[in-house]
């Protein structure tokens, strides 16, 4: 039993990698915690039948494979495959719901500007100008769910600019040039950068933190 936590620690660890996920990548996509997944991999536990499966379909190989030892590397099994094991279809789904989401976001500035149209209002074009920062609301809001937060320093510079832009446009509408809006943008971006380099550290921390774990399993292997 014990070696069987060895093997199956190594393979997932070993696909882990191969499709450059973090272990904390790795317990979201499974619905588990990230101390489970540090446990698999230290073959401190083994993760149930159920789960081996979801492991071995998120990573397009077999269950049998999961639990088998190799003397090669996981290279040879994801050859041809890694593009499946980087992209599940659960992301392929969550990325069309995404851009459906986005032309949502249209339909209704399209619907307002129709609207505002009809009832004879001048600026009814501001309906799209709004809809760019909607959209990246929308990014936001679904990328921090559904993709763990990644670029959403760029999404969220992107809003705050286009957003600071939006009500600029707005203000030049009624005649007045209200340009110090976008001084704001200058600290505020300032700090959006920091944050972004220091989650980006915090996370390259834990990845290296996780190799030094794996490493040591193996030695113990």
């Amino acid at each position: 039993m014990e070696n069987l936590k060895l093997i199956i620690a190594k393979n997932i660890t070993e696909l882990r990698r191969a499709a450059s996920m973090t272990q904390l990548d790795l317990a979201q996509k499974l619905n588990y915690s990230d101390k489970a997944v540090s446990k698999w991999e230290r073959a401190e536990s083994v993760p149930d039948i159920s789960v081996l499966k979801s492991v071995a379909e998120l990573f397009g190989v077999t269950v049998d494979y999961l639990i088998t030892d190799h003397d090669d590397s996981v290279k040879a099994v994801n050859d041809g495959k890694s593009e499946k094991a980087k992209l599940p279809r659960a992301d392929i789904t969550r990325i069309i719901f995404l851009c459906m989401s986005v032309l949502l976001v249209w339909l209704a500035g399209t619907v307002a500007f129709v609207a505002l149209n009809a009832v004879g209002y001048a600026k009814d074009w501001l309906s799209f100008i709004y809809c760019i920062p909607a959209t990246f609301i929308v990014w936001l809001i679904l990328n921090s769910c559904w993709f763990k937060g990644r670029f959403n320093f760029i999404i969220i510079s992107a809003l705050m600019w286009t957003l600071l832009t939006s009500l600029h446009v707005t203000l030049l509408t009624v005649g007045i040039n209200f340009w110090l809006f976008y001084i704001l943008g200058i600290p505020s971006q300032g700090i959006i950068i920091v944050l972004a380099a220091l989650a980006w550290k915090i996370k390259k921390d834990r990845v290296e933190a996780e190799k030094v774990e794996s490493a040591q399993v193996t030695e113990a292997a």
